[in-house]
């Protein structure tokens, strides 16, 4: 191949790995929505949270299963020696005997005062509210990564304002140096532009070790192994900020009652502690059990034959148990009572739950309404220091102020 053929083929490869590295970068931007899936798929406590619900899982069908009759089998044989008295009144050698049982036994429980029916309802709510519970876990998760993710954002924007007033104050100490070598103005005021930049540059190297520090929490709280190449994508914020001055506090609160998983979880476990007092009074009630079976057998000892003992000597059976407690040792009484202060408990949990997110909701409108009116505020004195500075830009361009009080005025305006 020529040189120039070479040449070429260079140049391609180079067009080529540019393009890759350009599309990487653009994947390799962590999106707020990927860093959240990402965490919600790496967190221990999810997993155990959902390894948690699937056992709830089990507990279910086998409760469920409890509603059929049991059945067993059993195969026993038996061997044995003796020795027998002779015609002398003397005991002999010894002879073997053998024997075998075969049996088939079920039982099943009729009635036990509901205590199986309420099971399964506890243990199908319990499946409910361990769903419930992975849910509000989730939530939780999602929104530790969004404000770690907003404060790298926060710190993202300090860096970038503090290369901006750097890349400014630079212009300014080299207008400043060309006017003292004029004369135009004092040595004070050239050194007092000097300090400025370097104060803004200690600002920078601040913000960027902030900015560091955030994404290395922000990478740990999604359990990502922590990288230099780490970097997240600007949203646009304009089309997500709330923009109602006066959110309605009873409206959001009983929509939240309707769709918030720790409300959801906090009532089902109030049910459960309810379900819970009618399974222990279950203990005062009698408990009515059915048995049946057949067993076969064989022995070696009688002159029939194998198969015509087993055919002759099946023995079906049937029963019925009834258990009636009378005295146990206050164990019933003292289990109603210790269900009946669980599911008080649970009641008061319940309600504990929906007054915090009452409260979590009355702060949240009172920040809604404080954000936004200091937000309008800040934003018109915002719109009137930007045309202050630039007016001090101007003038000290021109030398009709001092660099004390140009720099007041863009200390004000990077505010």
């Amino acid at each position: 191949m020529n040189v120039k053929g070479k040449i070429i083929i260079v140049s391609v490869w180079c067009v080529l790995v540019s393009m890759t590295t350009k599309a990487q970068s653009q994947d390799s931007l962590w999106t707020l929505q990927k860093c959240i899936d990402y965490a919600l798929k790496q967190n221990i406590s999810i997993q155990k949270s959902v390894l948690s619900n699937q056992a709830d899982e089990v507990n279910l069908q086998q409760s469920k299963a409890l509603r059929f009759p049991s059945v067993n089998a059993s195969i026993n044989q038996n061997f044995s020696w003796n020795r027998k008295l002779n015609n002398n009144q003397e005991y002999g050698s010894y002879t073997s005997s053998s024997g075998s049982n075969y049996g088939i036994n079920s039982g099943v429980k009729l009635y036990n005062g509901l205590k199986l029916q309420n099971n399964i309802k506890q243990n199908e709510l319990g499946v409910e509210a361990g769903q419930m519970d992975v849910e509000a876990l989730k939530e939780t998760i999602s929104l530790n990564v969004l404000n770690a993710y907003l404060q790298v954002l926060y710190a993202k924007e300090e860096v970038n304002n503090s290369e901006k007033q750097i890349l400014a104050t630079a212009d300014q100490l080299r207008l400043a140096e060309e006017r003292l070598s004029l004369g135009a103005i004092s040595k004070s005021d050239y050194l007092q532009v000097k300090s400025e930049l370097a104060s803004e540059k200690l600002t920078l190297a601040n913000a960027q070790s902030q900015l560091t520090l955030n994404k290395v929490y922000l990478m740990q709280l999604m359990e990502l192994p922590v990288s230099s190449d780490f970097d997240i994508q600007y949203p646009d914020l304009s089309s997500i900020v709330i923009q109602t001055l006066h959110p309605d506090v009873d409206s959001v609160y009983h929509q939240a009652l309707e769709y918030r998983p720790e409300i959801k979880s906090a009532e089902l476990n109030s049910q459960i502690g309810k379900l819970g007092v009618n399974i222990a009074k279950s203990a005062y009630q009698p408990s009515l059990s059915l048995s049946g079976g057949v067993s076969t057998d064989y022995s070696s000892n009688s002159n029939q034959a194998y198969d015509y003992q087993i055919k002759n000597k099946v023995a079906p059976s049937l029963g019925l148990s009834l258990s009636i407690p009378v005295f146990q040792n206050r164990e019933a009484k003292s289990g109603v009572e210790l269900a009946k202060i669980s599911s008080e408990t649970a009641a008061l949990n319940e309600t504990d739950v929906k007054n915090q997110l009452r409260k979590s909701i009355e702060q949240a409108c009172t920040d809604v309404i404080t954000a936004q009116t200091k937000y309008n505020a800040s934003l018109e004195q915002y719109e009137s220091l930007e045309e202050s500075y630039h007016v001090a830009e101007e003038k000290y361009t021109q030398g009709l102020i001092n660099s004390v009080d140009f720099l007041i005025q863009k200390t004000n305006y990077i505010n």
